[in-house]
């Protein structure tokens, strides 16, 4: 094979602390590098491009749509990528990869040029690095996974929120071609060394384990004590499991000690994968849509261009503080409850737009907006690991990707010509609330997928 795994990092020396934390931060400075394949990070060039290239909003916009689409289809190879040859590898690939698409991003001199640029970005940016960063995770933890997850999201999308105004100073100072090979350096610089230096598959490949050692069981800052013993047992050492497990502790097969996974096939036959799936499907579409055109939305209910572009801070600080809370709250609460959340954030966000008003009621707008989008993708970083296992997340997470990519390409398109047909944002907005509808019913309804659907 041409892409075979990374050698293995060496075992810490005795006293080492647990490495799963280190890890939660390298994923997030990881995902906070997908800045220049997102939207927001994309959007400060859209301008000064189409003055550039001579082509219209429209044409542009078209691009993107194309563009992202055409992106989202790779998300299944990039998870397969992370299940047969780990994170480490999957990161180095893509984040090489990434950084040589924003680097042509510098040469494009049409329409056409643009489309495929755009296609590598959203492939590499948005969806394969956002993919790698937030797997790469969960194998860490078993109790505290929607906790840490929580955290990597909530981190990545801070650091996120600052390519913008880092891509636009540069761009002032020498132009948006050599602000793009700016963006291709940082990528780099930033990325590769935590994919090759930094990032580690799993505890097992340092003699650690997930969550780190038993209470109890730690010696000086680090590992268990009686960690050699427990490398030398059998193999065939049954587990005792507590009395009390964790309602996150990673299933195992009826009668047997190691932990089962679906495999992709198996989790999209299960109803509860397409209710998480829709319910990032629905937020990407809709709150994408209403990023898009907020300027335009919020304008008509009064707000100054200014007004509408800073609801964009209420947005973000929602973000960030139920990103961590869903994080949290996964470790304890069914899914479908956390999914009926959701939906009716979203559609309390698409309702409130009539609402909406120069002052609180903006802000209050701004926040649901934000929580919305937010504990979506969360509830799906977090639930996954623990429904369907580990053993095929990458794969699995790769389907849910593509559709959520594909998702924020729709969501624009959709309101733009919904407005042009009925005049009116809100009306489509309101015409749209059959989707969180639909998605918050095949929640409430869906069964939690049984450990006998499992295969080793």
């Amino acid at each position: 094979m041409l892409l075979q795994p990374l050698p293995t990092p060496r075992p810490p020396r005795p006293g080492t602390r647990f490495s799963g934390w280190r890890i939660v931060l390298l994923a997030a400075v990881a995902m906070g590098m997908t800045g220049p394949g997102q939207t927001v990070g994309v959007s400060v060039f859209v301008d000064p491009m189409m003055a550039a290239l001579d082509l219209t909003r429209s044409q542009v916009s078209t691009a993107y749509l194309i563009g992202t689409l055409a992106g989202a289809t790779a998300m299944p190879r990039v998870g397969r990528l992370i299940d047969d040859r780990g994170a480490r590898l999957a990161m180095a690939v893509v984040g090489g990869g990434f950084g040589v698409v924003l680097a042509a991003m510098a040469g494009v001199r049409g329409l056409l040029t643009l489309v495929v640029g755009f296609t590598g970005i959203r492939m590499l940016g948005q969806g394969g690095l956002t993919l790698v960063s937030t797997t790469s995770v969960a194998p860490w933890f078993s109790r505290r996974r929607g906790l840490a997850l929580g955290v990597t999201t909530a981190l990545g999308s801070a650091l996120l929120s600052l390519v913008p105004l880092g891509s636009a100073a540069v761009i002032a100072q020498v132009g948006w071609r050599w602000a793009w090979v700016a963006s291709a350096a940082v990528v780099w610089l930033v990325v590769l060394p935590i994919a090759l230096r930094g990032l580690i598959d799993r505890p097992s490949d340092v003699d650690q384990e997930p969550d780190g050692p038993p209470m109890g069981k730690r010696g000086v800052n680090g590992p268990a004590a009686g960690s050699t013993a427990r490398r030398t047992a059998p193999r065939t050492a049954p587990r005792i499991a507590p009395r009390t497990a964790p309602r996150t502790a990673p299933r195992t097969a009826p009668g047997g000690a190691e932990p089962v996974a679906f495999t992709r096939g198996q989790a999209v036959r299960t109803p509860m994968f397409w209710a998480i799936t829709g319910a990032v499907a629905a937020t990407g579409m809709i709150g994408t849509g209403l990023a898009f055109h907020q300027i335009d939305v919020l304008g008509e209910q009064g707000l100054t261009p200014v007004e509408a572009a800073a609801n964009f801070v209420p947005q973000t600080g929602a973000a960030l503080a139920v990103t961590l809370g869903i994080g949290a709250l996964v470790d304890r609460v069914a899914a479908r409850w956390l999914l009926l959340s959701s939906m009716l954030l979203l559609a309390a966000a698409m309702i409130g737009v009539s609402f909406v008003a120069p002052g609180w009621t903006a802000v209050t707008y701004g926040a649901v907006v934000g929580a919305a989008g937010s504990s979506a993708r969360a509830l799906e970083a977090a639930t996954f690991p623990n429904l369907f296992g580990l053993r095929h997340l990458g794969s699995i997470r790769g389907v849910v990707t593509a559709i959520s990519v594909a998702s924020t390409a729709l969501g624009p398109v959709a309101l733009s010509l919904g407005r042009d047909l009925t005049g009116r944002y809100l009306d489509v907005l309101l015409l749209l609330l059959v989707v969180p509808a639909g998605v918050a019913a095949l929640g409430l309804l869906a069964p939690t997928p049984r450990p006998i659907e499992l295969s080793r």
